[in-house]
């Protein structure tokens, strides 16, 4: 039995297989944020005119905002009470079990050809 010799691809093949892998990538990053779907999707609870004492920052505390650019109750007042949004969803995680399941199915699919030819090369011509 022959060695199994995998197929070569062109270069014109690789060309398209980055820009179809970058494409997702940055898909991957950008969508989330684009759907509101991101860590940062948090509520605030805003007060008027807030002091560092009603925010319940100490000097310390008060300190550290300063170094961070933040150097006004009001400027920190929406990162100090906003709140992140723990909902959720049922139909969102159908949806990631569905994507999970049906990437590992179609990858298993795409390779079926390639596995086989790698097992009857390792194991029928024994």
């Amino acid at each position: 039995m022959a060695n199994y010799i995998p197929p070569v691809q062109s270069k014109l093949g690789q060309i398209v297989d980055v820009i179809v892998l970058l494409v997702l990538a940055i898909g991957a990053l950008y969508i989330p944020l684009w759907l509101g779907l991101a860590g940062s999707a948090h509520t605030a609870n805003p007060q008027d005119n807030p002091t560092w004492e009603s925010l319940g920052q100490n000097a310390t505390m008060v300190e550290k905002w300063n170094q961070l650019g933040y150097a006004t109750p009001e400027s920190a007042a929406e990162l100090i009470t906003g709140r992140f949004d723990y909902s959720f969803s049922i139909f969102s995680l159908l949806v990631m079990v569905v994507v999970v399941v049906g990437y590992y199915v179609i990858m298993l699919r795409f390779s079926e050809k390639e596995y086989r030819d790698v097992i009857s090369e390792k194991f029928d011509g024994n």
